[in-house]
């Protein structure tokens, strides 16, 4: 299992890069340790490939365009393929470890078009309904499935037959959510987990972050109305275009702070935030500190 301090995109994407996924075996085990990641959270993103994971240590909020969930040490679930989220530590101070699972679906469900794919996989993976499902060990059942993701991290990964052994784990894993959780898809209401829309807008500013970017612009590389720009914005990341856009220079200059030595005023123009005046404004609204007092802070935490 490999300890992991952030987070990799694929260029111009919130789409998540994973450096050590293989096709012949579509799977990673990471163990996470959030109060390393910059700013102790991961910021909005999205993978096709799921995640089962269980909380070590530490609380973290999950947010997905259906809402936010805690999760407290103890307590785990599954993030659905393509589920645009995002998680943040709740505490400043105190440790947060998360162990994950990440696979391709296609390690269960074998060939494409298979019986189980078409009866145990794609009914989870394309239900809208199915954005986040969470375990928690007061629910007997819950705790069930809970202690089979913990033991599946325990498997040796150089034992004789372990990659068997753990698509075995996590096929009976598979089979108990569906179990449990299938009648979740017959439910009815707004679903905005496969809106495409929102990613194309999400793509957009993150390939023109550091430019004037205007609402008409960027409904256009969507296709949409700057009405239904709003609207989108709002059920999926709960917030305006302009707020996202803002969050995401603001994230980017947390980044550059944290790993580089620019100087303050050369990271206000290169995220789109003009002049370090407005930009330290904005920056201690943000994080509730100077740039300089971040970078020190950033630079300085494995000391």
């Amino acid at each position: 299992m490999k300890n992991i301090h952030s987070i990799e995109f694929y260029t111009g994407s919130k789409e998540e890069l994973l450096p050590d996924f293989e096709f012949d075996f579509p799977y990673i085990a990471s163990r996470a340790e959030l109060d390393k990641y910059i700013g102790r959270h991961v910021p909005w993103h999205w993978h096709k490939t799921v995640e089962l994971f269980y909380m070590e240590s530490g609380c973290l909020e999950y947010n997905t365009p259906g809402g936010k969930i805690l999760f407290p040490a103890g307590s785990g679930g599954m993030v659905n393929s393509n589920v645009l989220h995002m998680t943040k530590a709740m505490s400043q101070i105190e440790k947060n470890i998360q162990l994950l699972h990440i696979f391709d679906v296609s390690l269960l469900a074998g060939e494409q078009g298979s019986r189980i794919e078409q009866k145990y996989i794609t009914p989870i993976v394309t239900a809208p309904q199915i954005e986040l499902i969470p375990l928690f060990p007061d629910n007997a059942a819950e705790e069930k499935i809970l202690k089979r993701i913990l033991e599946a991290f325990h498997l040796p990964d150089d034992g004789l037959g372990y990659e068997i052994k753990l698509r075995n784990a996590l096929s009976e894993i598979w089979l108990m959510l569906f179990e449990l959780f299938y009648p979740i898809q017959k439910k009815k209401g707004k679903h905005y987990r496969s809106n495409d829309k929102i990613k194309l807008m999400m793509i957009y500013i993150h390939e023109h972050y550091p430019e004037k970017i205007s609402i008409p612009e960027l409904a256009a590389a969507a296709y949409l109305s700057e009405r239904e720009c709003f609207r989108v914005f709002r059920n999926c990341l709960h917030m305006t275009p302009v707020e996202y856009i803002k969050a995401y220079r603001l994230q980017t200059a947390c980044q550059m702070l944290a790993r580089g030595q620019e100087p303050v005023t050369t990271i206000s123009h290169a995220c789109g935030l003009g002049s370090s005046s407005y930009f330290g404004k904005v920056f201690r609204e943000y994080a509730h500190c100077t740039p300089s007092e971040y970078r020190k802070k950033w630079q300085n935490r494995d000391i």
